[in-house]
């Protein structure tokens, strides 16, 4: 059974995880209206990515028999700047939501949840490898500077990007 202290934050978590998907999703829109569909395809699958980390939550507190409750998702930006300062954005809020994570494992660890603790682990190493990957496109970004060829065949690269669903989960 689960602490309270828990559930609360697992859902709280789950708000999280589908405003980054909404996040995402305006992202891959902004890119859809400026033309940069290999960009809009990677944000959209990004966006799918986190619908399934917050169902992945949704499903283990139904599993443990705890209350569900959903809370209104806040309206994400609608404008961005440049394609970098939007991965800098990226990049910051996934070490973001690596610190709400964080803070799960912590609390999940004061309260000798060992089942949460232990299923929080593939949290800790999937925001390595969030953070990892909006690094890679900023790194990427930033050698581009100004050159046009070099941003198409970046969008082409990302438009190549392909979604997995959680398997088993």
């Amino acid at each position: 059974m689960l602490n309270e202290k828990m559930i609360e934050a697992l859902n709280n978590q789950v708000n999280e995880e589908f405003y980054s998907a909404y996040l995402y999703l305006s992202m891959a829109a902004h890119f859809e209206n400026i033309g940069l569909k290999g960009f809009a395809n990677w944000m959209r699958i990004q966006a799918m990515e986190e619908k399934d980390h917050a169902m992945k939550i949704f499903d283990y507190l139904a599993r443990q028999g705890a209350k569900i409750k959903l809370f209104g998702i806040k309206e994400p930006p609608s404008e961005f700047g440049s394609i970098k300062e939007i991965f800098e954005e990226v990049l910051k809020h996934e070490q973001y939501i690596t610190s709400k994570i964080n803070e799960l494992v912590d609390l999940a660890e004061s309260l000798k949840d060992r089942p949460t603790f232990n299923f929080l682990q593939w949290y800790v190493d999937e925001q390595v490898e969030e953070e990892e990957n909006a690094n890679d496109i900023l790194s990427q970004l930033k050698l581009i500077g100004d050159n046009k060829n070099a941003l198409f065949m970046l969008d082409k690269e990302l438009s190549q990007r392909t979604y997995a669903p959680l398997s088993g989960e």
